[in-house]
């Protein structure tokens, strides 16, 4: 159903204040110098784990779990997202997504449904650096397109960004902080990579 290239069966910090099951899903469109999971990247990458397999912890870990986070990767990629929620959530989980918004008609699908308790919303730079950051075309439109989607759905929410300064100094840190601002969002979570992590 969906391609997974990771699995952590309990995680601490995928949710913030949650005890969750995080599905990382394979593959991504964007290209960033400071990818935490390039083994993710590739969508053709063979499964790692398969969704059934998942499905059935999910299953043994219903009321003792507070819900399952799918992230990447970016987990819009698959195709069948959508149904594996509907699946998590038939067995009573809540369910948090991670992306950065690459692909805006299908998170308003999810959000349109009702499907998603929580996102974990990746804000990669301005607009003018978002190419930069993302080493592709177009990302800023598909993001601000996202983002505008989850700002308006009212779903619970946390914005994260991750520095690297070679790519995000002073002033393109302010200038995010002024796109958040003027789309009505607040600050985002920053994580500043140690200079061993940036490429």
């Amino acid at each position: 159903m969906i391609r997974i290239g990771g699995w952590s069966r309990l995680s601490t910090c995928d949710w913030p204040g949650k005890l969750t099951s995080t599905v990382f899903c394979q593959g991504c469109p964007w290209r960033c110098g400071y990818c935490h999971n390039p083994d993710l990247l590739s969508p053709l990458a063979p499964a790692a784990v398969s969704w059934e397999e998942v499905l059935r912890h999910l299953a043994r870990r219903t009321g003792l779990l507070d819900g399952v986070v799918f992230s990447g990767g970016e987990p819009l990629l698959q195709r069948d997202l959508a149904e594996a929620i509907r699946e998590a959530r038939a067995l009573g989980h809540q369910v948090g997504l991670h992306t950065g918004g690459a692909f805006p008609r299908r998170f308003a699908r999810l959000l349109d449904e009702g499907l998603l308790d929580w996102v974990g919303f990746d804000v990669k730079a301005p607009p003018g650096r978002y190419e930069r950051v993302t080493g592709t075309g177009h990302a800023a439109a598909s993001a601000e397109a996202s983002l505008r989607l989850l700002l308006a759905s009212g779903v619970p929410h946390q914005l994260r960004t991750t520095v690297d300064p070679a790519h995000l100094d002073a002033r393109a840190l302010a200038d995010l902080d002024g796109w958040l601002a003027g789309l009505g969002a607040g600050s985002s979570v920053r994580q500043v990579l140690r200079p061993s992590a940036v490429a």
